[in-house]
């Protein structure tokens, strides 16, 4: 279909009054705009889907949308909804990683070859390992890559102490996924996937990790589920198998710690000495990305600070930085 046929079905389904449809036929013209990179376009007509449906709550004599993945039940329980333009390239990983995640993105950018031929994608991923190691950033590649809105679970709202409420808040949030062609994330994943012979809570966390597998098993392939925990080990078996890639990121080794230094700095800076550089890089060991880089941009905005504008980072300031850092983790 083109954009024309697109805005022909809005204008029947308008006059028409059939909001079901016209929704629906909405959300499939913003779609049809961000794979045509008419990304401001597809973003303000988002925006004006949301204040729809805002009004439509204030006022219920036009609330006639008569299905759940319709309507604007799961907002509440989505933290943001962002259109995400990391690529690949913003993470640094090990090759065996980043060969993963490049199968991945290529199978759903070729997903018509594989459809051919009814083998199903791959649209289920669980990240572990340690804090501050790229589980997040991981998630906003992928929603990049495939220019998919990203979805990011508030699980402070999902989770709660009505029986039955956190099943039911977990189904409002697959329907809004799968029906905004989504990237669907969840941060800390082993909170709502623990296994379920740890339930000290008369059954609850049985009947959330059972809707969990029904809606992994019944997950249609427009959607994608990113998981992310760094307790792998607590969360339930038949959930770790209902994932179709299980992907550690762990900490940096000295030639990762090397790329995320040059990406951070990039041209724009350069180390006073060499030699100094290279003993901070190594150690760096056992420490995370994040707090490698944090540190990293501590010394070059101290550098600033002390010595003016300047593109030479003072090699010293980063390693102090990097020896507290291995003293408080001790």
């Amino acid at each position: 279909m083109s954009q024309y046929d697109y805005i022909k079905d809005v204008a029947r389904y308008a006059l028409a009054n059939d909001q079901s449809r016209l929704r629906e036929s909405l959300y499939s013209l913003v779609d049809y705009s961000f794979k045509t990179k008419k990304v401001n376009f597809a973003t303000q007509l988002q925006s004006i889907i949301k204040e729809s449906r805002e009004r439509a709550d204030r006022c219920e004599e036009y609330r006639i949308i008569p299905q759940d993945m319709y309507n604007n039940e799961a907002n509440g329980l989505i933290l943001q909804t962002v259109m995400s333009s990391f690529k690949l390239d913003n993470l640094i990983c090990t090759p065996q990683v980043r060969k993963e995640l490049e199968y991945f993105i290529k199978e759903h950018k070729e997903s018509s070859l594989l459809k051919s031929v009814h083998i199903p994608l791959t649209n289920k991923i669980i990240f572990y390992g340690p804090s501050g190691c790229g589980k997040t950033l991981a998630a906003y590649v992928l929603a990049g890559e495939l220019e998919k809105p990203l979805l990011i679970v508030n699980l402070g709202a999902v989770v709660s102490s009505k029986l039955g409420e956190t099943s039911k808040n977990i189904t409002k949030i697959f329907k809004q996924g799968t029906f905004e062609n989504a990237v669907i994330f969840f941060d800390e994943f082993d909170s709502i996937g623990k296994i379920r012979d740890y339930d000290q809570d008369h059954g609850e966390m049985k009947r959330v990790v059972n809707t969990l597998l029904q809606l992994f098993d019944y997950l249609p392939e427009n959607a994608i589920v990113i998981a992310a925990t760094n307790q792998l080990q607590m969360i339930d078996d038949a959930l770790k198998r209902r994932f179709d890639l299980s992907l550690e990121l762990k900490a940096p080794g000295k030639e990762e710690v090397k790329a995320l230094v040059n990406l951070t700095i990039g041209d724009k800076f350069r180390f006073d000495d060499e030699t100094i550089k290279a003993q901070a890089i190594d150690l760096c060991d056992g420490l995370s990305y994040y707090v490698i880089k944090r540190t990293l941009l501590t010394s070059i905005k101290r550098t600033i600070l002390d010595k003016g504008i300047t593109d030479k980072i003072e090699s010293e300031k980063w390693m102090e930085l990097i020896k507290n850092e291995k003293k408080e983790s001790k």
